[in-house]
């Protein structure tokens, strides 16, 4: 599948070499060259933002960018070991204190690789 990146860059391109041809074409002096060429450019990168935003459904693109499930595991992760941070801290400063158990289970032991990828 192509990408709307992709699509962009391809029909800018395509405007830019219409827009010299046009520009040679009428044999446009090098002002009017230069403003032809620039503005047909603009134009093709505007209609192809116009035909991927009717067309191209960003929320199965988002999906495929940002997966929330892995997210949220490695977020949980951190969450732990933040925790299990803060309990180890309160037991160096305060040895005889009594600690809530933590929250969020044990991450690391179910997410092994999460845990090298998070890192």
């Amino acid at each position: 599948m192509l990408k709307p990146e992709n699509f962009i860059s391809f029909f800018t391109a395509c405007g830019f070499f219409v827009g010299l041809i046009f520009s040679i074409a009428i044999e446009a002096d090098p002002l009017d060259f230069l403003v032809y060429t620039l503005e047909i450019t603009l134009f093709f990168y505007l209609l192809i933002h116009v035909i991927i935003m009717n067309f191209v459904d960003v929320r199965l693109v988002g999906k495929k960018l940002f997966d929330h499930k892995q997210y949220e595991d490695i977020s949980t992760y951190f969450i732990h070991e933040i925790q299990e941070r803060e309990r180890r801290m309160e037991t160096l400063i305060e040895p005889d204190a009594e600690h809530e158990p933590n929250v969020v289970h044990n991450m690391m032991r179910q997410h092994g690789k999460l845990q090298k990828k998070a890192a």
